[in-house]
């Protein structure tokens, strides 16, 4: 089996690819400070506790924005598998063209999820990423990525508005049962679930309009809260959730084989 990791600011996304199927998957809170070892100490109970301690791991495909944890990662993983991991990022020939100003700025999560859009579907899409930030990345059937928009996260928004003002107090992201909110935490949901959702909708618009060609990308959503936003954005046509352990496991195959 393979390890796949996605390292964002705020959490890492792990799994265990079988073949082409996602068959584990854990998030963990991102911490620059962790050793080597507590590195795979994290890694080893998380497949004792998954029942998986006796895994033999072919492999590891390593995509990460926090340079600080990469390093610590990669050996863990070594450690584990016995083989070296393959770190993804902006240099590895993985037949996307970064058709943008300044290839090597572009996050490997980015790189990721388009490689994997692209292979998928064999079709211009849009992928929508809501993590620490929502990114909206366009890549076109011919493997070509355009670029995209990048704005703050739904989390990281509503995290703001609760450390800013004192006498609201942080509540589970859901949509409430009406628009209208009649008590603060209604308020407060209907303003961050249907927000996100209509500034979703929104920017997917402007996109679709700027396509090159005058084509209709697919739009396929990603991230932790996908599904909830994709209940009220009529644009989403579908939510991936592992959409970039996909394409991790995407880039191994090719890159291990070079």
């Amino acid at each position: 089996m393979l390890l796949v990791a996605d390292v964002g600011n705020t959490e890492t996304t792990l799994g265990l690819a079988d073949g082409d199927r996602i068959v584990e998957h854990w998030r963990v809170t991102t911490e620059a400070s962790r050793t080597p070892d507590e590195m795979h100490l994290l890694l080893h109970n998380l497949l004792a506790a998954a029942g998986r301690s006796g895994v033999k791991l072919t492999g590891a495909a390593i995509g990460s924005v926090v340079p600080g944890v990469t390093t610590a990662l990669a050996e863990a993983a070594a450690r584990l598998s016995g083989v070296t991991a393959i770190i993804v990022d902006a240099r590895s020939p993985l037949g996307i063209t970064l058709a943008v100003d300044e290839p090597m700025t572009v996050g490997a999560d980015r790189i990721i999820n388009t490689l994997a859009a692209s292979r998928m579907y064999r079709s211009d899409c849009i992928v929508v990423d809501l993590g620490t930030a929502t990114t909206y990345d366009c890549i076109t059937k011919d493997g070509v990525f355009l670029g995209g928009v990048i704005q703050p996260g739904v989390r990281s928004s509503a995290e703001t508005l609760f450390r800013r003002t004192a006498k609201l107090t942080a509540t589970e992201l859901e949509a409430p049962q009406k628009v209208i909110g009649t008590r603060t935490e209604e308020c407060i949901r209907a303003g961050v679930v249907f927000g996100a959702a209509d500034s979703v909708t929104g920017i997917v618009g402007r996109i679709t309009a700027a396509w090159p060609g005058g084509g209709k990308p697919k739009v396929i959503a990603t991230g932790g809260l996908a599904a909830v936003i994709q209940a009220h954005c009529p644009v989403i046509e579908l939510v991936e959730p592992d959409l970039t352990l996909q394409g991790l496991r995407m880039a191994h195959e090719m890159l291990s084989t070079r």
